[in-house]
């Protein structure tokens, strides 16, 4: 089954001319486009792109599926549409799963928008870490759709009963206290963070060893200041100077006014959201629910992330 959101990424990246540039206009990494590009071409069986060192041009069959995927992204539209007017007066129970982060700063601006009460769901929400969250959708389990997310390539494991859906990415950034002196904007290396202290995972957990094969890579041995796998804490540690924290971007919407945030060129990591939804669960309110949640996702991710140059 084709994801349509890899269709408005096609049209994206054959309007724009590069990964690079669609990703910019999507919110999303130049990675993360090209891995959509990549699974649409084994869905549907073409090569849609040639690529190269230093480009990517469509093939024949990119400008003639971005030609058919304007229609077909508007027919899904109309079709979502007309199912919610017939199915108005009635409302189908949505029983979700969903991380911390999206409960804190997604799923709440979807419920105060003025479209929510037309979607027609009646939610009950589950809050909890995505292994949590997994087990609820295990047969005669409570749950109908659950929000994880994936770092690197650390592994989750779900029932083979289940449909798996990219919602968006939640790129990690580098929290730096303002006291130390780095200006906003500023070009910083990661070997100019070496042996600085920082605020990390816990050892052992699967974040943390995906960020410190990452940090090795990279040639970046830091100091730990303290352990902390709960976001809002490391950023409140952050602003009082006790250390430099990575922290993904919805967990910046709020960030304390003590801290810098920088984009560190070799330290590029991001929380891959995943929508696993119950085979025969899958419906049109259901549907428009997640793709209104994904832009939400991808507003946020987009505006919260980096300071401006002082």
């Amino acid at each position: 089954m084709i994801n349509p959101i890899h269709l408005k990424t096609l049209l994206e990246v054959v309007r724009r001319g590069s990964f690079a540039s669609a990703a910019t206009a999507l919110g999303y990494t130049a990675s993360a486009v090209s891995q959509q590009m990549s699974a649409l071409e084994r869905d549907t069986g073409v090569t849609l792109f040639q690529r190269s060192a230093r480009s990517v041009l469509p093939t024949d069959a990119a400008l003639v599926m971005s030609r058919h995927a304007t229609k077909v992204l508007t027919d899904i539209d109309a079709l979502l549409a007309a199912s919610s007017r017939t199915d108005r007066g009635t409302s189908q129970e949505l029983r979700l799963g969903i991380f911390p982060s999206l409960a804190t700063y997604v799923l709440p601006r979807l419920l105060r928008s003025h479209d929510w009460p037309d979607l027609g769901i009646n939610l009950h929400v589950s809050v909890g870490e995505p292994q949590q969250t997994i087990s609820g959708l295990r047969i005669g389990g409570e749950l109908d759709v659950a929000l994880v997310y994936q770092v690197g390539q650390a592994g989750l494991a779900w029932p083979h009963t289940i449909n798996r859906q990219w919602v968006g990415d939640d790129n990690f950034r580098v929290v730096l206290p303002k006291s130390w002196g780095i200006r906003p904007g500023a070009n910083v290396a990661a070997a100019q963070l070496s042996d600085m202290p920082w605020i990390m995972h816990h050892p052992g957990t699967s974040d943390a060893t995906v960020i410190e094969r990452l940090f090795a890579s990279c040639n970046l041995h830091p100091r730990v200041a303290a352990y902390s796998d709960d976001f809002n804490a490391s950023l409140q540690l952050a602003s009082v100077g006790l250390g430099a924290a990575l922290v993904p971007e919805l967990a910046l919407t709020r960030r304390p006014d003590n801290v810098v945030v920088l984009d560190v060129p070799e330290i590029r990591l991001a929380r891959n959201i995943f929508a696993l939804i119950i085979n025969d669960g899958r419906t049109a309110r259901i549907e428009v629910f997640m793709d209104k949640l994904a832009g939400i996702l991808g507003e946020l991710t987009r505006t919260s992330s980096l300071d401006s140059p002082a």
